[in-house]
């Protein structure tokens, strides 16, 4: 059985973002992870390129929590990105926003992120 690839993309609720700056946000998540993966991990990258690069979008309640979910994601050997705003305009400089994962098999993110609302 071939496996189903996605990215995750981990939110923060407590920023109360716009939803152009969340798009955005997620965004620099999704091109980080892909162009890492592009690099590093070739053949889930093609096998994500080619099933429609699935992207799901959760929420957690502050930074603490998204330090916890990304430390479970590097305990599986999950690649990461963690996204900082550069603070022109809703957050200040260095407020980091979001956590992207993957891609991965989407069995091993919904292991850690499975709990989590939908954004």
């Amino acid at each position: 059985m071939v496996s189903e690839f996605k990215m995750i993309i981990v939110v923060r609720r407590d920023l109360d973002l716009g939803k152009g700056k969340m798009a955005a946000q997620v965004a620099h998540a999704a091109v980080s992870l892909a162009l890492h993966s592009m690099k590093k991990e070739k053949r889930m990258f093609r096998e994500w390129l080619d099933q429609g690069q699935k992207k799901v979008v959760v929420r957690v309640d502050d930074l603490k929590q998204l330090y916890a979910v990304k430390e479970k994601f590097d305990a599986a050997g999950i690649s990461t990105s963690v996204i900082t705003d550069a603070g022109l305009t809703q957050v200040p400089p260095g407020t980091v926003t979001c956590l992207g994962a993957g891609p991965a098999a989407s069995e091993d993110l919904d292991a850690i992120t499975g709990e989590l609302s939908l954004y």
